[in-house]
């Protein structure tokens, strides 16, 4: 069983208890403000620095992945997604890979069958629950933008109202009470959270090349969402409280209302954690999509030549030059030789060699 899980649970449990004594014993400076404000800036310039990082990595040849039969003669079917020829393949191709986790739709599993026969399989289930996961989360991002933005703008209200999809009504003894509607963003990102978590722990191939630092950001997001349904349908807040205190942090007037509970901040924390996390993590693929040799090449290594810019002369030794210094001595010792040595033609005898051989 890999334990590795555990240094990422433990230290979940550790920030929520963190948070949770610091909100009781009135820390709600540091982890409303100071700590939020921090986050950011260590996310921003993170950011940054990976970013510009990448961008001056140097990619002297196309090193595109490719799946499929490159641009050539013109009765060879050429296969424009899989080995993009030009430019606007390469914005299609990269639009099905980010908006659509195009390879990981056709990545297989491999299993043996009856001992040795080996069949592959698709991976429809990861391929869901990661295109369920991330678009849930993007549903959750924009959602919130209506704490902080005062005018709420409008694609904000159209996302809330479709993400919403009932609302309930009780009636008892004449009086009204509504339910906030339920966020299905909301359930969809815990449940794909809960499966991606679960593929780590009870697959044993997954299981064996996970590591702490692949269960950390999956349990804090977890921890992200929970806290966030529990306010929303459990331990009510003060929502007005609760955007005051996140419109002052976007203007720069920060303060502290009365009426926020503890697992506002609870849930604040875990935020501002994971922004802190995010550039050091493997959810910079995030930005690395696009920035990837890889993916954004396009494969015309047939129709141009690419000469890498970096090359400058240097002195070399030639094999040609390395035999016909040492030709003798390969020979001598049986070495194979690409040139032989030219023997020298045998003498002619002179006028007067020929002439001293006749008077004897």
């Amino acid at each position: 069983m890999n334990s590795r899980y555990m240094f990422s649970l433990i230290a979940v449990i550790v920030l929520f208890l963190i948070a949770w004594a610091g909100a009781a014993v009135g820390l709600q400076v540091v982890f409303g403000i100071i700590i939020p404000y921090l986050a950011i800036i260590t996310f921003l310039a993170g950011f940054a620095y990976k970013v510009v990082g990448w961008s001056r990595s140097a990619v002297p040849f196309r090193i595109p992945t490719t799946g499929g039969q490159q641009k050539s003669l013109p009765w060879f079917q050429h296969s424009p997604l899989d080995c993009p020829a030009n430019n606007w393949q390469v914005v299609v191709r990269m639009a099905l890979e980010i908006l659509t986790f195009r390879s990981l739709f056709r990545n297989t599993r491999m299993r043996l069958k009856e001992g040795t026969k080996l069949s592959y399989q698709l991976e429809i289930f990861l391929w869901v629950g990661a295109l369920a996961f991330h678009y849930a989360f993007l549903t959750v991002i924009i959602r919130h933008l209506r704490f902080f933005t005062d005018p709420v703008p409008f694609f904000v209200t159209i996302f809330d109202n479709v993400d919403s999809f009932f609302r309930l009504e009780v009636l008892y003894s004449n009086f009204q009470f509504g339910l906030p509607g339920v966020s299905l963003s909301s359930l969809v990102l815990l449940a794909a959270v809960a499966y991606l978590a679960s593929r780590r722990l009870f697959i044993r191939q997954v299981r064996y090349i996970s590591m702490a630092s692949d269960y950390f950001p999956l349990f804090l997001i977890f921890g992200i969402a929970l806290t966030g349904i529990l306010m929303r349908y459990f331990t009510k807040i003060d929502v007005t409280a609760a955007k005051e205190l996140t419109m002052g942090l976007v203007t720069f007037r920060p303060t502290i209302p009365e009426g926020i509970g503890s697992v506002f901040y609870i849930h604040l924390f875990f935020v501002s954690v994971l922004l802190a996390y995010f550039p050091f993590s493997k959810l910079m693929h995030l930005a690395g999509v696009f920035l990837s040799p890889t993916r954004n090449l396009p494969t015309n290594t047939r129709a141009k030549r690419h000469v890498n810019p970096w090359n400058y002369p240097v002195p070399v030794h030639t094999y040609e030059e390395y035999e016909d210094e040492f030709r003798d001595k390969m020979i001598e010792a049986g070495l194979p030789v690409v040139k032989m040595p030219v023997e020298a033609p045998a003498e002619e005898p002179t006028e007067e060699k020929s002439q001293g051989e006749d008077k004897e």
